[in-house]
């Protein structure tokens, strides 16, 4: 019996540390076989000409990647500006101010949106997002714009992004212990001091992880962000203007890559330029919940 008991113990602690080995070695392998299907491109490109130039001409074997990285950026950008706020101040008070009845209601909707294919976030992109912009908003500023905009992929990707957030917030705050607001009350704090000195300063290293969490989502989304954004390789500043996000870029060529030489491997060489940034996103968030926890 005492026999059998180590074994099965042996048994299930090999296939755990399998499991996180595993998970651990994910990234790695991802990104190696990225590398190799990526490494033709430098053969007649070097990194900085590739990640610098401007220059997108695939049948000339020009393969510029900075309009494409800006475009990301932008609009991962203008989506955390728009959501990070509104997940905040909608998680603060669903946990602290809002009745039982109204939490009720909104933890199935949450879910159902945080559940829906991105596709439909896009299709609603373009029959509302996309016209109000066009013909009520740039008109309003006199600005000329077709409506298909980097400002309509931020709005369409803050919608989308909004209930992942929302949910990991609310949890967060819902996990701060009670006792160290009544604490907080009792020593003559009101509602609001003890949600903002205590909830919210105990809720840091959450909050940082989840705006962390919600801005790396936020850059590798596709398909809705596509949809809208306009997919013109230019660099601009102005968000009235079309761009063309590293994603969409991936997902609009794939099947032209076997035409045009050196293609595939732009590609590949797009796909990990996405990893390498989410994983920067990543650690830089990682490094501020440190900081925040030693303070």
């Amino acid at each position: 019996m005492i026999y059998r008991r180590i074994l099965f113990d042996r048994i299930s602690g090999f296939w755990m540390v399998s499991t996180l080995t595993i998970i651990l070695l994910l990234p790695l392998i991802i990104g190696i076989a990225l590398c190799f299907k990526a490494m033709p491109l430098f053969e007649n490109n070097n990194l900085f000409r590739l990640i610098g130039s401007s220059e997108w001409l695939p049948t000339d074997g020009k393969f510029g990647f900075w309009p494409f990285i800006t475009s990301s950026i932008y609009v991962t950008l203008l989506s955390f500006i728009f959501a990070a706020p509104v997940c905040l101040l909608a998680g603060l008070y669903l946990t602290q101010f809002a009745p039982k009845s109204l939490i009720r209601i909104m933890h199935p909707v949450i879910d159902i949106l945080a559940g829906l294919p991105s596709v439909i976030y896009g299709v609603w992109g373009v029959l509302v997002i996309v016209p109000f912009i066009g013909k009520t908003l740039a008109p309003l500023l006199n600005i000329n714009s077709s409506g298909y905009t980097i400002l309509a992929g931020g709005i369409v990707l803050a919608i989308m992004c909004i209930p992942y957030m929302l949910n990991m917030l609310i949890e967060i705050f819902n996990a701060v212990p009670m006792g160290l607001r009544e604490a907080s009350l009792s020593v003559g704090a009101t509602l609001w001091e003890s949600v903002k000195h205590v909830v919210i300063r105990k809720s840091y290293p959450g909050i940082i992880s989840a705006y962390g969490l919600g801005l790396a989502k936020a850059f590798g989304e596709t398909l809705a962000v596509m949809m809208v954004v306009g997919n013109q390789v230019q660099l601009t500043l102005n968000p009235f203007d079309a761009g063309y996000p590293l994603p969409a870029l991936i997902a609009n060529n794939y099947g032209e890559m076997l035409s045009i030489p050196m293609y595939d491997s732009a590609l590949m060489f797009a796909a990990l330029l996405l990893l390498i940034i989410i994983m920067f996103i990543n650690l830089i968030f990682r490094y501020f919940i440190y900081k925040t926890k030693t303070r």
